[in-house]
């Protein structure tokens, strides 16, 4: 591994935990020299603006997301098992004693439109987990109308246990994916 890789990691994983921690705007390119170890002046070759380096972030993040995501759904198990483990992933996630809510919805919420490179990198992170629940949904034999449900029922839980601090978020919204499930699986299976 190079200098400069390392380096460039450096800084994007300082910036992410500061980003997470903080909030973006509240953190300045200075802050991040500091966690990381740096120098500034290197920091603006590897990344041109603090955008960029946010949306590296972003992209980093979504790697550990898809990666998180797919720990959790194991190839043997059937696919509804594999929508409920989504659940648990994020049960264990939000007992996490750093976990702040969701990194893209709270950057969106921060940035807004405003960041048009950042609100990109969200939108296709929202976009992917979607596609990849909805493709669970197909397996399971549910209706395609299921997917969007299951979706915000992940999305969600992950406000709402970002907000009250209720970690049983995610086994609340379980419970109601698994109902969910059941009643449209039992549909199609009738029908």
């Amino acid at each position: 591994m190079t200098d400069e890789r390392t380096a460039r990691e450096r800084v994007v994983t300082a910036a992410d935990e500061l980003f997470y921690a903080r909030g973006v705007r509240a953190v300045g390119m200075d802050a991040v020299r500091a966690a990381a170890g740096v120098p500034l002046k290197r920091i603006y070759a590897m990344f041109a603006s603090k955008e960029d380096l946010l949306v590296a972030v972003l992209e980093q993040r979504r790697t550990t997301w898809d990666a998180g995501i797919a720990s959790v759904t194991d190839p043997a198990a059937t696919a509804r098992e594999q929508l409920l483990a989504i659940f648990d992933f994020l049960d264990d996630w939000f007992r996490e004693p750093t976990f702040r809510g969701c990194a893209f919805i709270n950057t969106y919420g921060e940035m807004g439109p405003g960041s048009a490179a950042a609100s990109a990198v969200v939108r296709e992170q929202k976009t992917a987990f979607g596609e990849h629940v909805a493709r669970l949904v197909a397996d399971a034999g549910a209706p395609a109308w299921l997917a969007p449900q299951i979706v915000l029922l992940a999305e969600g839980a992950q406000t709402v246990a970002a907000v009250s601090g209720d970690a049983d978020a995610a086994r609340h919204a379980r419970a109601a994916a698994e109902t969910l499930l059941d009643a449209a699986t039992r549909t199609t299976v009738s029908a």
